[in-house]
This record gives structure tokens, sequence and C-alpha cells, in this order.
């Protein structure tokens, strides 16, 4: 598969990406090399191998018994807080 200047410039525009002329053509030149190295995975022969649905399977995380800790003293909580207000940790607004 090939990818020309033209579908560059498409991808670019639905991904909202300003892409300046100039970078078109090395950008398409990149792009066909990352289609090369995928394209050689289709020559892997991969007869007999089990699809993995996990990298760590059979492997069991130790788990640890539940524990009520002092979390219900507001106070002792609050005392590592950068900043709190009536009982609440005061953060910047992140959202508009």
């Amino acid at each position: 598969m090939s990818i020309d200047e033209k579908t560059v410039r498409k991808v670019a525009k639905l991904a909202r990406l300003a892409l300046p002329e100039d970078r078109v053509k090395p950008m398409a030149d990149e792009l066909n090399g990352i289609m090369a190295w995928i394209e050689q995975l289709n020559e892997v022969d991969v007869e007999g191998v089990e699809p993995m649905t996990s990298a760590v399977e059979g492997l069991s995380l130790p788990l640890r018994d539940d524990v009520v800790t002092a979390g219900d003293d507001p106070e002792k909580v609050l005392k590592n807080a950068p900043k709190s207000e009536d009982g609440f940790f005061v953060v910047p607004k992140v959202v508009e």
C-alpha cells in the first residue's frame, strides 16, 4: 500500500492537523516507511501460535486484605493537603 501526498493532506485535514505544505512529502515518505514495516509482519509464520489474551497470563497477583483505616478523620486527612477549605480539598479549576 502506498500513501501519496493527496492522502496525507486528507488525513491531516480529518485529524485537524495543521501540516505545512513543505512537510507533506516527508510525511508521506515516513508513512510509507511505517506501512512497509507493517507489511513485513505478514511474512511472519504464525501457524500454530495460540492467540494471547494477556501478556501476563497464568500469573496470579497477591491480593491484600481490606482493612479499615483512619480515613474517617478529616482533620488528619487534610493535614497533607496543600490547601483546604471547610473540610474539603481545594484544587485549581481545570474546566471552564
